[in-house]
């Protein structure tokens, strides 16, 4: 019945995205030699290998590695325990390793110097390909993975519609007051390039709808970052901080490992400040591993206002140092305003997230019944691949390119980081329904799960994955009643 509600709501789009053609299947590599097919029998089979950057956690504690531990009782040491959460497999195609042989380079030269930098030893180096290699073999990315979007430089000329909406939207930004709620609605449907900065500034709340009054609230609040730089940013070796800044210095490497923008010294400074700040600034959640990805969206919006070019291989050095301070303060801002709203996802024992994952749960038994049975009848449960896709929105999940226009239509809606997210979850679920149920066994389930092909999406895929959210949205929209709370 769902789905055939599905097809005749969007009758005229039959492409969807995201699924194989025909005459091509997705290969995905066994972890052991024998299939499981139950989550029990694959826990007791599968050593704790799901993460190939814990090196460094390894490193600086100086404790022995754990022995076979479950993905599900990791998750909920997690919850339960905010000072040492793991950090979630990077199996999303942004973040896979790179080519073997390119391997000892990109180690080597993906950590940024600091001021607190503990150098790789070659030992270090050499262990980390060793277990790189005894992990299942994974796609190596192609150039299309790219975070220009569709209006990047050396993209086709705009079409006369294209045109006709940026100039839309510069009308309304040159308004005396700009109209939100219609700023809004043209922005649900993605923002272009030109205007996406002062859009999303707009948007976010950080600036006014009065023109006149802008100019002097960035001033005064890119003051005020750095005021908070001069009166914190020293205290990060302190006692009370110390364990703090050392994890947001361990992460930062890890954002988006193969776009070279973020492995930028000067851009890994930047996000170590951002994330430092925001930190003691929030002491109810403080730093948890998932929020240093929250920033890279903004910073890109906001470096491309200055950057012609595509971004991904931009030099951030190369600018003004007073463009620099202002991406940096600009993007502090931003991100502070998102995560006002879903604060709860990051405090203790992370009750947001188990509130939405369980929301999620709710809504796909309610939606497609036949996929809600496969997972029970193979024990796999929400938690072990839907945590990460509430703790990142999706982040690990999407080229970058995709999570910035997916966030165009999110600052567009009323609540989306926190409301709407659950309907593009529960819709970027069902685009995978073919291959989730042809998947017998729960190793087979949780491999493609965590290993979903996005990597070729753009802004078609985002957009029809919007529209299914937007009718699920539609048609369960008394859907969960507790996590509308």
């Amino acid at each position: 019945m769902a789905t055939d509600n599905r097809i005749n709501f969007w009758r005229r789009n039959a492409k969807v995205p995201g699924r194989f053609p025909k005459d091509s299947k997705p290969k995905y590599n066994n972890i052991g030699s024998k299939k499981a097919c139950s989550f029990h029998e694959f826990a007791s089979s599968t050593d704790d290998a799901w993460d190939i950057d814990d090196e460094e956690d390894e490193e600086l504690r100086r404790t022995p590695p754990s022995g076979p531990v479950s993905i599900q009782a990791s998750l909920l040491h997690q919850a339960g325990d905010p000072e040492r959460r793991p950090t979630h497999p990077r199996t999303e195609a942004q973040s896979l390793p790179p080519p073997q042989e390119d391997a000892a380079e990109h180690v080597n030269g993906r950590v940024g110097k600091s001021s607190s930098d503990a150098d790789l030893s070659t030992s270090s180096v050499r262990s980390s390909l060793q277990k790189q290699q005894s992990l299942p073999v994974r796609p190596i990315i192609p150039l299309v993975a790219r975070i220009s979007d569709q209006n990047a430089s050396g993209a086709p000329p705009m079409t006369v519609r294209e045109k006709t909406r940026l100039d839309k939207f510069k009308q309304l930004l040159a308004s005396p007051n700009t109209d939100l709620e219609e700023l809004r609605k043209h922005s649900w449907s993605g923002i272009p390039r030109e205007v996406r900065p002062i859009t999303w500034r707009l948007l976010s709340g950080y600036l006014p709808a009065n023109r006149e009054r802008r100019e002097l609230v960035l001033q005064r609040k890119r003051e005020e970052y750095f005021g908070f730089i001069e009166q914190y940013y020293h205290s990060r070796t302190d006692e009370n901080y110390k364990d703090t800044y050392r994890q947001i210095h361990i992460d930062i490497p890890r954002t988006n490992p193969l776009i070279p923008l973020f492995q930028q010294p000067a851009v890994q400074e930047v996000f170590e400040r951002i994330l430092f700040i925001w930190a003691i600034r929030h002491p109810a959640s403080g730093y948890v591993q998932g929020i240093n990805d929250l920033v890279t969206p903004f910073f890109v919006a906001f470096l491309s206002e200055f950057v012609t070019e595509d971004v991904e291989n931009f030099e951030v050095a190369a600018l003004p140092q007073e463009t620099q301070r202002n991406i940096e303060a600009d993007s502090f801002w931003c991100m502070s305003k998102l995560l006002d709203g879903i604060q709860d996802n990051y405090t203790f024992a992370q009750p947001g997230i188990q509130n939405k994952v369980k929301a999620l749960e709710e809504l796909v038994s309610r939606i497609d019944a036949d996929i809600h049975s496969h997972f029970k009848k193979y024990e796999v449960e929400y938690l072990q691949f839907a945590f990460r896709w509430m703790n990142n929105l999706l982040m690990r999940e999407l080229p970058l390119r995709c999570t910035i226009r997916l966030w165009d239509t999110y600052q567009a809606e009323t609540d989306g980081f926190s409301h709407f997210h659950l309907y593009v979850c529960a819709a970027f679920l069902m685009e995978w329904r073919k291959e989730i149920l042809s998947m017998l066994d729960f190793q087979s389930l949780l491999m493609l799960l965590q290993n979903l092909p996005t990597i070729h999406w753009g802004n078609e895929e985002v957009g029809l994955l919007l529209a299914e959210a937007y009718r699920l949205k539609y048609m369960f929209a008394d859907a969960p009643s507790h996590y509308k709370r």
